[in-house]
């Protein structure tokens, strides 16, 4: 058996030294507007805090500065917009963002909507064209749009420095371009993106505890509610002729508009141009609202008569897990959303008409509605929670960091 040294007995154990920290891998995100951070990639951003990324936000900043850093994230103002800077302005932005990059020597990028993939792509190879140490990237389109896909001259000028920036984005196997509908996806294929480097991930997330299932409205009204920024191309205006037309006819429907106007946009309508909408029989503007939740606490129909595509309509996801049946033109994103039939109801874009015989159809059937809703939730919660995003997310961002390192 053996015996205690004396000596070692005698003296208590001294600790080891603590090891030095392991620098955390950087995550920087690149965002246009703080509010379209925290409304579409702050449940990301949290789960990858929580899986030892260091966060780093870069956005123009607003209204929501001080919300992104109470989450702990380091903050970056961008001096941007989301349209209308110019060409001098474009400039601008582009050498901000590269000097950005070469400060914080992220490990991931993550570009999220068309601008800051055309612009971080950029900066990000004039950053780092001369190190073999340029981090990944992660290239999210919240959606082409007809505006790109369409062919008019205005779209075909937008193509090539898109497809450029696409390229650079996913120049290499670290690289990957996210997409929220198979149309995209086939589009992007067919601007010579390589398939292998597109990720399908649908949505953004919805969090399905809070935009629960809720009940029915009372009353005899049956109360249709379009949630938006107030664009044209969103369909409000179809929207709001559709109930007109409705009214004329004698039914007792209502329109809830919900939503902000958006000066950086040309497709906005103006204040004003809303109040003598809403001073219509039938229709009410409530402008910005905090909480969705108290929109569809009053309205049992959700519409979406947008004219072009989009990645896949939030507004719509959070409807329908709040159990509403959805009423959307047949466009890409929507279609994700709305399984004819079971979930909702889809409409050729610009039908007024048909937009309006579909909510008839559903006003009069409170049964049919129930089950929609029943129905739209179940499908948020199997495929667009956000729980189920940020873990589609983050395995592109491991699969980035494993690529980085293989590579040393």
């Amino acid at each position: 058996m053996a015996h205690p040294d004396p000596i070692r007995s005698a003296v208590p154990p001294l600790p080891f030294p603590a090891p030095a920290a392991e620098r955390r891998p950087k995550l920087l995100f690149l965002v246009t507007e703080d509010w379209y951070f925290c409304s579409h990639r702050l449940p990301v951003a949290r789960a990858a805090r929580e899986d030892g990324f260091a966060v780093v936000v870069a956005t123009r900043v607003r209204e929501h500065g001080e919300q992104i850093c109470e989450e702990g994230f380091a903050l970056r103002p961008i001096p941007w917009r989301r349209r209308g800077d110019g060409l001098l302005g474009a400039a601008r932005a582009i050498a901000a963002i590269t000097r950005l990059y070469h400060a914080e020597r992220p490990d991931i990028l993550h570009h999220v909507a068309l601008k800051p993939v055309l612009f971080g792509s950029l900066a990000r190879h004039l950053a780092f064209a001369r190190s073999d140490h340029a981090p990944a990237s992660v290239a999210s389109i919240m959606g082409l749009g007809s505006g790109f896909t369409a062919t008019t001259a205005a779209a075909r000028l937008r193509r090539p420095p898109l497809s450029l920036a696409l390229r650079l984005a996913a120049g290499n196997a670290r690289d990957r371009v996210v997409v929220q509908n198979p149309e995209d996806r086939a589009a992007l294929v067919g601007l010579g993106i390589d398939p292998a480097r597109i990720a399908l991930i649908r949505g953004s997330g919805v969090d399905i505890d809070h935009f629960a299932p809720l009940p029915e409205p009372a009353g005899g009204i049956v109360t249709v509610a379009l949630v938006s920024r107030m664009l044209r191309d969103k369909g409000v205006l179809e929207a709001a002729a559709a109930i007109r037309r409705l009214r004329v006819r004698g039914l007792n429907i209502e329109l809830l508009l919900a939503g902000p106007t958006d000066p950086d946009n040309a497709n906005s309508l103006t204040v004003e141009g809303l109040r003598l909408l809403a001073a219509e029989p039938g229709i009410e503007w409530l402008g910005a609202v905090a909480d969705v939740r108290t929109v569809w606490r009053r309205a049992a129909i959700a519409v979406l008569p947008s004219t072009y595509g989009e990645g896949v309509p939030k507004a719509l996801l959070e409807a329908a897990a709040c159990g509403r049946p959805l009423i959307a033109a047949d466009v890409p994103g929507a279609r994700e959303a709305i399984r004819p039939g079971m979930t909702g109801l889809l409409v050729p874009p610009h039908d007024i008409e048909a937009l309006a015989e579909a909510i008839a159809a559903l006003a009069a059937d409170p049964q049919r509605r129930a089950r929609m809703g029943q129905a739209g939730r179940q499908l948020v919660e199997r495929h667009f929670a956000d729980g189920i995003v940020a873990r589609e997310t983050l395995a592109l961002y491991r699969a980035g960091l494993q690529a980085t390192a293989a590579r040393k």
